[in-house]
């Protein structure tokens, strides 16, 4: 940010009244590091693409029953109603910092009944010998105009939008995390019911070599040693179930509160989602430029700096003399006919000049701590920045890593499978002995468990690219708001 503090001179208050605005002018901060401005370390991968993010990112895994919670989540969502909310009462705060650029009027009318007393010296001089007792009618209007001669009202103007700009780029902040939260949850569910199908058939192919060691045991052909081995992986594998079906209902539950419904309405597509989603094509990431350019935080951050900007020409403004121009009329009768005679008619106009001299230095601490809290928010916004660059750094270079351990760990349970068929069919023609067949068997359990975890940690590391690119809040749903004074 370039702060270009000016403290003009005012011209000579002249027939025309010209005006100059004290403080500084804000302008665009300069983004720390050239590394902003080009394509991100860890996308010189063919999986990434230097292509735009897409407005509805979500939509590129391609999957119906995720496109339509994001959509209600955006619409419905306690985070975002809320962040609207707070957008519409800044909205209204900056129309009411533009009301002080108008004059005010104001009128009043009033109808007394009076009483003078006599004290003790009635009949004595002027004073009467009984109490005088009279009605009075009034009508009165009242204008006044500020003569922003030093653009402190500008400049409130100027802090009332910046707040605004920043609760917009709120909301586009709550719109992103929800998105991208929706999409983990349902991710998460469908991984988890992957991880316990994956474990019931584990279940019940370790029963089906548990049977089969059993049969041997009795025919004499086996140990009591093999028999108690497949006994503990089937109970290995049959304690697996519950904890995936724990984990997917708890998932599903999340993800009707997301959307903005009671945790037991759960969504019907997504109790039915049995494989997590995943994005098929090259994943658009874009430069930093426009990361930065989207990425509601850094906004956010660049919106308070701007209004903390205008707050120091706010508190310098407090340092000269306010002009305002003030005037009234009222007319006014002992009986409401007089409040049509002109000659009832009084009036008032002229300029009202007031200075708060600085001579103890308080007005002056206020421009200084202005431009502390203008330092702080500078910092903020460097920091936002930052913080950007680095998330999408991190969530690239943990989604290669996903992608690759991915693919590996479906290598190597297809592997698994394999040496489990052909062992099987070794260890029925006795070529192969149980506890072979068991350590077989042990090593596929665990091969299927990995792949399945792994298909989870892509599809969680594929939102968080998502959530790191800042996307998702453009073109958004309207917001179902629901107001506190007509609620049922």
């Amino acid at each position: 940010m370039i702060l270009k503090s000016h403290l003009l001179a005012c011209a000579t208050l002249s027939a025309t009244l010209a005006a100059c605005t004290v403080g500084p002018d804000f302008e665009r901060p300069a983004t720390p590091g050239a590394v902003a401005e080009g394509a991100f370390i860890e996308s010189a991968d063919p999986r990434f693409a230097q292509n735009p993010l897409p407005e509805g990112w979500w939509r590129l895994f391609e999957d119906p029953a995720l496109d339509a919670l994001v959509t209600r989540a955006l619409e419905r969502n306690t985070s975002v109603r809320e962040a609207s909310a707070n957008l519409r009462r800044a909205r209204a705060l900056v129309r009411e910092a533009r009301g002080a650029q108008l004059p005010s009027l104001s009128a009043s009318g009033s109808a007394t009944t009076n009483q003078v007393g006599t004290g003790a010296n009635a009949g004595v001089g002027f004073a009467p010998p009984e109490p005088l007792r009279f009605d009075f009618y009034e009508l009165a209007s009242d204008a006044s105009y500020e003569i922003d001669l030093f653009g402190g009202i500008r400049r409130s103007v100027e802090a009332s939008r910046g707040d605004s700009l920043a609760a917009q780029a709120e909301l586009d902040a709550a719109r992103v995390s929800v998105a991208a939260e929706v999409a983990r949850t349902y991710a998460l569910a469908c991984s988890n019911r992957l991880q316990a199908d994956i474990a019931r058939e584990s279940l019940a192919a370790q029963q089906r070599t548990l049977d089969l060691t059993q049969r041997l045991f009795t025919a004499g052909r086996g140990q009591r040693r093999d028999v108690a081995n497949a006994e503990l992986l089937v109970a290995q594998a049959r304690a697996q179930v519950p904890q995936f079906e724990a984990e997917r209902r708890a998932a599903l539950f999340a993800l009707a509160t997301l959307t903005g419904d009671p945790p037991g309405q759960i969504d019907a597509a997504a109790n039915a989602c049995a494989i997590p989603p995943k994005v098929r094509v090259a994943i658009p990431v874009g430069d930093g430029a426009a990361l930065l350019a989207r990425r509601p935080d850094v906004r956010a951050a660049e919106a308070r700096l701007a209004a903390d900007t205008a707050r120091i020409g706010v508190a310098t403004a407090a340092l000269y003399p306010s002009i305002r121009l003030a005037g009234s009329l009222s007319i006014g009768g002992t009986s409401p006919g007089d409040l049509t005679e002109s000659n009832n008619l009084g009036f008032s106009l002229g300029p009202l000049i007031s200075w708060s001299i600085p001579i103890d230095g308080t007005a002056r601490a206020r421009v200084n701590a202005a431009s502390a809290q203008a330092d702080a928010r500078l910092a903020a916004f460097d920091g936002a920045v930052l913080t950007a660059l680095q998330e999408t750094e991190q969530a690239l270079a943990r989604l290669k890593a996903a992608i690759e351990q991915d693919a590996a760990l479906q290598t190597a349970a297809a592997a698994a499978d394999e040496v489990a068929r052909i062992t099987r069919i070794r260890f029925r023609s006795g070529r192969d002995n149980a506890l072979q067949l068991l350590e077989v068997e042990r090593n596929l359990l665990a091969a299927r468990a990995a792949s399945g975890s792994a298909a989870a940690a892509r599809a969680e590391a594929e939102v968080a690219v998502f959530r790191a690119l800042g996307g998702g809040w453009e073109n958004a749903p309207a917001v179902a708001e629901v107001s506190a004074t007509t609620r049922d």
